[in-house]
């Protein structure tokens, strides 16, 4: 018989948001961002489709398929842990391309798949699983450390703490300081 975890909400506080504009990794801080069905208007990362890419070798490269990278989320605890394994001061969510950063969610980027992240004004995101850790963002963070190691030891430092990718569920607007309420589903373990 398999194992079930039991439904369960958990609460996190947006510390931060960010908001990329162009094709910079780096997206400028913000007090609020006002979500839609395709994300954040004008982000980079907007969107209901996007093109296949090196993350889905099943289809050709360019396929149209639905976007559930609208978002980039991350854990201001996985960040601090990060910097350590790098030896740096701090990382910044935004170098690294977040949108959405909290504190008080326990190992934020090991959430499960569709989990369910509701905001006072009735926005939604669900979750699609966790964001790989890449040489993009590695690059990033070396531009702004000035140590070109950076680029590939981030990919390993980062493993399991990167973050998550979601895409908007329901729209609404998310400001600096909301209180989440994040819906964890029963989950039965997988044998193999």
């Amino acid at each position: 018989m398999n194992e079930h975890i039991p439904a369960r909400t958990i609460e996190g506080r947006v510390e931060a948001l960010f908001q990329a504009l162009d094709e910079n990794v780096t997206g400028t801080p913000v007090e609020a961002l006002m979500l839609t069905y395709e994300g954040i208007p004008g982000e980079r990362h907007s969107g209901l489709i996007r093109p296949s890419g090196p993350r889905e070798p099943w289809y050709e490269r360019g396929t149209p398929m639905r976007n559930e990278r609208q978002l980039s989320i991350l854990s201001l605890e996985e960040l601090a842990e990060v910097a350590a394994a790098l030896d740096i001061a701090v990382l910044e969510p935004n170098w690294i391309g977040g949108n959405i950063a909290f504190s008080g969610i326990s190992r934020l980027s090991q959430l499960p798949p569709r989990t369910l992240m509701m905001f006072p004004s009735g926005a939604a995101i669900r979750i699609d699983g966790d964001n790989g850790p890449c040489r993009v963002s590695g690059r990033s963070i070396a531009a702004h450390t000035g140590h070109a190691e950076h680029e590939f030891a981030f990919v390993k430092a980062a493993k399991y703490r990167r973050g998550l990718v979601g895409w908007v569920e329901r729209e609404g607007e998310i400001r600096r300081g909301d209180v989440a309420k994040i819906r964890i589903w029963e989950q039965a373990l997988y044998p193999g």
